[in-house]
């Protein structure tokens, strides 16, 4: 005779980062959120998620340069004097120490994997010209 199963709860669990076993982290911003899902030397992986009608700040990077390939939605880059809008599977490449920005022009969010290359790959390499979010230059 067969018993009758328990319903077992189970929980969602993050992500686990391939490289070092570590859950991952979604971090919250003003426009969006970005989750690191790799990093090495030399390298960082990112998802980035960005809110229908926002952008990121205009701003530039000491140490590093980065590849932008949008996933979902659409995105609006400004990377120096050029401006291109970019839908699903396409993809652009900001230089180091090139101002650039990132919008959401649509009505879905927008998802991009970045991929960050260089020496130094901190949060705090940030130099903001421009912020929607009043946060202040560094």
């Amino acid at each position: 005779m067969l018993q009758p199963q328990t319903e077992i709860e189970v929980k969602p669990v993050a992500p686990i980062s391939a490289t070092n076993g570590s859950y991952l982290a979604t971090e919250q911003r003003p426009w969006g959120s970005f989750t690191v899902l790799d990093e090495g030397r030399g390298y960082k992986l990112k998802r980035i998620v960005v809110k229908p009608g926002h952008r990121l700040s205009l701003q530039m990077h000491h140490h590093r340069s980065e590849h932008w390939i949008v996933v979902s939605g659409t995105a609006k880059v400004t990377c120096g004097d050029c401006e291109v809008v970019l839908a699903t599977n396409q993809s652009t490449y900001v230089p180091q120490c090139t101002t650039h920005r990132l919008e959401n022009p649509g009505v879905i969010d927008l998802i991009l994997i970045e991929v960050q290359n260089g020496e130094y790959l901190g949060e705090d390499d940030i130099v903001r010209f421009q912020d929607d979010y009043a946060r202040h230059k560094k």
